[in-house]
């Protein structure tokens, strides 16, 4: 059996020669100590034994990826359930991450046992039509989410000017972003990564002085997080907060940052022990990213729980709020928020600018310089938003209806990236000996079933209140049937999917 699975291994990697290297180039990659070390034809399938400077070199991708657990929407989302429903949700924060841990393991062990990423798995795997819609789904996922992430950077540097620039200039500013990833990029992954592990520090020093700044109840604290508690009023934040976790765009990326290190795809042993570090650094990421967003939550529940604020807070006027509240302080824990929002906002648009690259060149096989990919992909984002801060910049209210736009968006983009994920890691022909298990492939389609479903209500809620008109309503009913149908088709195809390209 193991010479089998060698041979097959040996047979895809000569078939896909000329594909190879699509994310990262060979001199790109992280070189893992020992990776290049002989091994006899009895040992190639053994893991090697733990070790933490290979821990180290493995370590970045994870916490890269964890970004999209601390944007600018994830925040608002805390902020309003701390606001809205106090404690009460913390529970559903924990198990919304360890949720989101499960996507995004399915997604590194996608990218590290096949050596190719989501996007480029769906143009193999799907026919034209499917992977151009597929491809369409994820741009405007992206596109969306890049929307929320800079205008929450334009927001941060309006406060920190007191003003003085508006949300346009702003704006104009965080697109500057691109040119930082561009050449950071160049210096090699590690410093990219290092940058990251600069903006999660800044996040946590910030919303870590804030929590110590309000003194949020311990025990009510730790009773959120232990004793599950969800009311009727609280059921529209406790959607929100399961919601944020899951980003489309940034399941995609995932299953190509892992291949920023050097693994031998035909030493099974190797592969798991890749698989092993990964799993260790992106729990070790979450955790992190829980800490930050129990902080934000935390500090909203104390600060506003019961309030006659707390049904209209939201990013534009949290800071104001807080300081309004508690004063100015050693430093004005307005500028404090705004300095967290600014790290949460730069971070994660340039890991939008990241993940907007292998989407593009994943599904359509653009053989573009990563330069101009990047400026394609920054484009895409910055215009259309660049006409929000210009429509909204006066209005908080107007911000926030474009803000759930934005949510439902993200909403209904969800399926487009699990269903191709969870069909994908259960394929033989693709993943070997790695392909799921039974107990795990429906662990992973109950979770992926509820995160749809936990969707789909947002998106009834949401359009059962705005739908007006027989014209309207007919669209959006013919949306809802090709959108079901969307997805029943993508659910089939797993069953198997076939190698036909058309």
């Amino acid at each position: 059996m193991a010479e089998q699975q060698k041979n097959g291994l040996l047979e895809a990697r000569l078939l896909d020669r000329d594909e190879e290297e699509r994310a990262y180039e060979s001199s790109e990659k992280v070189h893992i100590v020992g990776v290049d070390e002989g091994e006899t034809e009895e040992d190639y399938t053994k893991t090697p034994p733990f070790s933490w400077k290979k821990l180290w070199l493995f370590t970045g991708p994870g916490f890269l990826m964890s970004i999209a657990f601390l944007d600018p929407g994830n925040l608002e989302s805390d902020l309003q359930a701390g606001a809205i429903a106090g404690y009460s949700l913390l529970w559903l924060l924990l198990w919304a991450t360890a949720i989101g841990l499960l996507v995004q393991l399915l997604s590194a062990r996608l990218g590290v046992a096949t050596g190719k990423h989501l996007a480029e798995l769906c143009r193999d795997e799907y026919p034209r039509w499917a992977r151009i819609l597929l491809w369409v789904m994820a741009e405007l996922a992206l596109i969306g989410a890049d929307i929320q992430e800079v205008i929450g950077s334009a927001i941060a540097i309006k406060i920190l000017s007191q003003g003085f620039l508006p949300l346009w200039a702003g704006v104009l500013i965080t697109a500057l972003d691109c040119f930082i990833f561009l050449f950071l990029e160049n210096y090699g992954v590690r410093k990219l990564e290092a940058l990251f592990a600069f903006f999660i520090a800044i996040m946590g020093l910030s919303f870590a002085w804030m929590f110590g700044e309000t003194k949020p109840s311990g025990v009510e604290l730790v009773l959120g997080v232990l004793i599950p508690k969800l009311g009727s009023r609280t059921i529209k934040q406790a959607v929100g907060v399961v919601g944020c976790i899951i980003m489309p765009h940034n399941v995609f990326l995932h299953s190509a940052l892992v291949q920023s290190r050097e693994v031998d795809k035909l030493k099974i042993g190797r592969v798991r022990e890749a698989l092993n570090y990964y799993s260790i650094e992106s729990a070790a990421a979450l955790a992190v990213s829980f800490i930050i967003n129990l902080f934000v939550t935390t500090v909203f529940a104390k600060a506003f729980f019961g309030s006659g604020q707390a049904e209209s807070i939201g990013l534009g006027n949290a800071g104001q709020y807080l300081q309004e509240k508690y004063g100015g302080g050693l430093f004005p824990i307005i500028y404090i928020w705004a300095i967290g929002l600014l790290a949460a906002g730069q971070s994660s648009t340039i890991t939008g600018t990241y993940a907007g690259q292998f989407i593009m060149g994943g599904f359509l096989h653009l053989q573009l310089k990563k330069w101009q990919r990047a400026l394609i992909t920054r484009s895409c984002a910055i215009i259309p938003t660049l006409i929000v801060a210009l429509a909204f910049d006066t209005s908080e209210d107007l911000l926030d209806v474009l803000n759930e736009w934005l949510n439902i968006l993200q909403a209904i983009q969800i399926p487009f990236a699990l269903i191709p994920l969870l069909c994908l890691v259960s394929k033989q022909h693709l993943m070997g000996v790695f392909t799921i298990g039974p107990i795990l492939k429906v662990i992973s389609w109950i979770v992926a079933t509820f995160l749809i479903a936990i969707n789909g209500y947002l998106m009834v809620d949401f359009f059962s209140s705005e739908v007006n008109g027989v014209v309207f309503a007919s669209a959006v009913f013919a949306f809802a049937a090709a959108y079901v149908a969307f997805i029943v088709y993508l659910v089939s195809r797993g069953i198997p999917f076939s190698r036909n390209k058309n």
